[in-house]
């Protein structure tokens, strides 16, 4: 019974769609066997043509008008389901949420065995796969950037096999989070990064208030940032990715215990204190570890930027590191598990911006949003410091 309820309410809807072109018809052309003296349009037999439903394409029967000079005229309905196209819809959202090109068809309710169907071979599937993210990645790389507010910018590379893509995350002054772009390079390549940092500007990224910038410890990106933003830029290293440099520079057994030590000097909150208590570390590492002792004294003010803000520990811990925008590429490594093979940089991009904007879709505001009023302020006293020191600098010249 529920399968020939289903099959009723599909032929039903079939035979509508049958009713409304043919109606519109009618209307253009006047009644059947009728001879019209202002007939403007002429009917013109029908034509085979598909519609989607379900996330395939329907074999309908369409109706065709002609004016009187031989042009072809379009039905409204027709004209308006033709332009939508749900079906690329359809298989992006199918495969974002995990289904195959070759189960796509397994995934999609039955329908009457007397439904023509295509459109859900697995070429067909990943012809709108591709074409889908196409348009996700443009409309990505198009976003307007002039209108918002940003207090901070998280950028990271993250790796897809042989390839990288580098990301920008903002968040706003109330704690919002925004994708802002995507580039396909590397983190050891600064023209990739400052590539990446003139897209956002051209895009209206305000580059006239200071800004902070979370990074790794890429010495290309910090290059970039420096040279895009200038004084502007209140870099602040990521300390997770510091933690794990310094790791991999020691042996297994020292890991743990070193790695605890700036876990502790990190939590201490207090600036001096824990460029004290990290600088000992260096020195104690220096004899047997000196590898292990400059990447802990490499950029180390750096990752202190935050903590001398004294800003609410939650907020602390999330501008400290660039895990939100690995948090926010677990998703896309989620996505693309079945993707055995990165085929090349145009790919993995546009599986990344799939995967970023489908991410975005559930995107909460940072953990300790409510300081942010905190941080603006820090911001704007260190712009009021570079404004005086211009002055300065203007007066002495002038004089």
């Amino acid at each position: 019974m529920r399968e020939a309820l289903y099959e009723t309410v599909i032929a039903a809807g079939l035979a509508c769609v049958d009713e409304v072109l043919e109606a519109e018809r009618r209307r253009l052309c006047g009644p059947r066997y009728q001879h019209l003296a202002g007939r403007e349009a002429l009917r013109a037999g029908h034509v085979a043509s598909s519609l989607v439903l379900g996330g395939r394409r329907v074999a309908v029967s369409r109706p065709r008008a002609r004016s009187v000079d031989g042009r072809e005229l379009s039905l409204p309905s027709w004209r308006e389901w033709s332009t939508r196209d749900p079906f690329t819809e359809r298989a992006v959202e199918q495969m974002l949420l995990g289904v195959s090109t070759r189960r796509y068809a397994r995934s999609l309710e039955p329908l009457p065995p007397t439904a023509s169907v295509r459109g859900i071979s697995k070429s067909a599937v990943s012809e709108r796969f591709v074409y889908g993210t196409e348009r996700k990645l443009a409309e990505l790389m198009s976003r307007e950037l002039g209108k918002l507010s940003f207090t901070a910018l998280f950028i990271d590379g993250v790796h897809f096999g042989e390839h990288v893509v580098l990301a920008a995350v903002g968040v706003d002054d109330y704690g919002e989070k925004h994708v802002l772009g995507l580039r396909e390079g590397a983190t050891e390549n600064s023209a990739a990064c400052k590539a990446l940092l003139a897209d956002l500007i051209e895009r209206g990224l305000d580059t006239e208030h200071s800004l902070l910038i979370v990074i790794d410890g890429a010495k290309a990106l910090h290059k970039a940032v420096v040279e895009v933003f200038g004084a502007r830029a209140l870099i602040q290293r990521c300390r997770e990715h510091k933690k794990r440099n310094v790791s991999e520079a020691l042996p297994e057994r020292l890991r743990a215990s070193v790695r605890t030590m700036m876990n502790q000097a990190y939590a201490t909150r207090d600036a001096k204190r824990a460029h004290r208590l990290l600088d000992n570390l260096a020195r104690r590492l220096e004899h047997q570890h000196p590898g292990a002792a400059a990447s802990l004294r490499e950029g180390l003010d750096e990752t202190l930027t935050v903590m001398r803000w004294g800003l609410p520990e939650n907020l602390e811990r999330v501008l400290s590191s660039t895990n939100l925008i690995e948090n926010l590429f677990s998703r896309v490594r989620e996505i693309g598990r079945r993707v055995r093979r990165w085929q090349s940089g145009t790919m993995v991009l546009r599986w990344s911006a799939a995967g970023v904007l489908e991410a975005e879709r559930s995107f909460r505001k940072i953990v300790g949003y409510r300081a942010m009023p905190m941080l603006v302020a820090a911001l704007r006293a260190h712009d009021a410091k570079i404004n005086r020191a211009t002055t300065v600098d203007d007066a002495e010249k002038a004089a």
